[in-house]
């Protein structure tokens, strides 16, 4: 078997006929669009099969930390490679005194990946979009992600005049396949407060022509400058019949998760200190001012995780849904202070088919029942990926999930839940329960009356 052949995407490509294309040209003066072609396709992404009427194939990021586990330092350098050049373009603003930009990170796969764009701008809030509804927080605004299983994302901040600013917004995805779900963010942020500068950032880029012209009749409708800035652009191209195709594999294919012969492990729970008024991510709002606290608020649940860590072994941090940089960050300070590998990954609402081939990037399957009380257009079932041992990659020996308040429900802990079936597929089992944290509906970010 050659090389090409290894590629985590061989196997969607041989039976879903998906493929990627090169760069396409580039956009007019009221679309910019900024190719990075230092990297391709295949070095930042595989593909899968969804479970989803709506779209067949899924591409699954190698740098992300969703669906495959990465080393922490390959997800940051990645969202601040990403950062660096999104700076680029915002500093190209036309506006000599424009306040300092306002960075939308999509719900659930980007949450972390926009906190890592958001770095490399030091004056900017972030924010990012969410599934979550808690107790007194009025949505700002809301869009809709229409090939999703659950479409709406709602925008929450604490202070809902973190988007009332002519400040340029920077969104920022994963992936832009159709770039819909971008023009109806910039639609609901148009209708909150007009601007005329918004800059997309992603980690790859395959629209395709006609979906490249309607972004850029959105801008010229609009009168708003719309730069995309990627690392990775090329074209996906898919086949008429591609969603009958995918059904039939995943009808076909799809059976229970195996069940591991492992004896149960053991489990920890670790409630770490956490300041009150500090938000463990951009759900409600992230201030520069943050920063620092946060950082300094990482360095301590990471004394408090690691003390109890075997010596050595492979070890997973477990991000859930949404709750992906705080996980992610403790993850780095982890693998700064162990000498075995340690990975980040996150479960997620996602229904894959699960292949165990090395041509596929989603081999193994964890389910387990939805434990988070304050999910909006809640399904049954949530997954956790190529965390369970499978014919192509060992076991972890520990693995730490980390939870917030409001996911640390019965359900987490129940038999159908994420801890036991972590349990019957690792060495040990950390549950770190972070408490809620971060200013209450309608004060400002730093804690002050909005």
């Amino acid at each position: 078997m050659n090389a090409d052949r290894c590629w985590a995407g061989t196997w969607v490509t041989d039976r879903l006929g998906v493929r990627v294309a090169g760069a396409p040209p580039r956009g007019d003066r009221a679309f910019t669009d900024r190719a990075f072609t230092d990297r391709a396709f295949t070095d930042l992404a595989g593909l899968a099969v969804r479970r989803n009427p709506r779209r067949a194939h899924l591409v699954v990021s190698t740098v992300l930390g969703k669906h495959i586990p990465v080393h922490p330092a390959t997800a940051v350098a990645a969202g601040h490679e990403l950062g660096t050049r999104t700076a680029a373009s915002v500093a190209s603003s036309p506006a000599a005194a424009t306040p300092p930009a306002v960075v939308l990170g999509c719900a659930e796969t980007a949450t972390a990946l926009g906190h890592l764009v958001a770095d490399c701008l030091p004056e900017a809030t972030y924010l990012h979009s969410t599934r979550r509804r808690p107790p007194g927080h009025r949505p700002l605004g809301s869009f809709d992600e229409q090939h999703s299983h659950a479409r709406r994302h709602l925008l929450l901040p604490a202070d809902p005049s973190l988007l009332a600013t002519t400040a340029p917004v920077v969104i920022v995805d994963d992936e832009l396949t159709t770039g819909r779900t971008i023009t109806a963010t910039i639609h609901e942020a148009q209708r909150i407060q007009p601007r005329d500068h918004y800059v997309i950032a992603t980690l790859l880029d395959l629209r395709t022509a006609a979906d490249r012209a309607a972004l850029a009749a959105t801008a010229r409708s609009l009168g708003a400058r719309i730069e995309v800035v990627a690392l990775v652009t090329g074209e996906l191209t898919v086949p008429d019949d591609v969603l009958d195709r995918g059904l039939r594999l995943v009808d076909a294919l799809d059976t229970t998760d195996p069940v591991p012969l492992a004896h149960p492990t053991t489990v920890r729970r670790l409630d770490p200190p956490w300041p009150s008024t500090l938000p463990q991510g951009g759900q409600h709002g992230f201030a520069p001012g943050h920063r620092a606290r946060f950082a300094a608020a990482i360095d301590a649940v990471a004394t408090v995780v690691a003390d109890g860590l075997p010596a050595d072994g492979p070890l997973l941090v477990l991000g859930t849904e949404e709750l992906m940089y705080a996980p992610m960050r403790l993850a780095e300070r982890l693998a700064a202070a162990r000498p075995g590998a340690v990975r980040f990954s996150s479960t997620t609402r996602s229904p894959v088919l699960p292949v165990g081939e090395a041509g596929y990037a989603v081999r193994t399957r964890l389910s387990f029942a939805s434990h988070d009380t304050l999910t909006v257009e809640d399904e049954a079932r949530r997954f956790a990926y190529n965390v369970a041992p499978g014919r192509l990659h060992e076991r972890y020996e520990h693995v730490v999930v980390v939870v917030d308040a409001a996911a640390d429900s019965p359900a987490l802990w129940a038999g159908d839940g994420l801890v036991e079936g972590l349990r019957r597929v690792c060495g040990g089992v950390s549950v770190v329960v972070l408490p809620a944290g971060g200013p209450a509906p309608g004060r400002t970010l730093d804690g002050g009356p909005g």
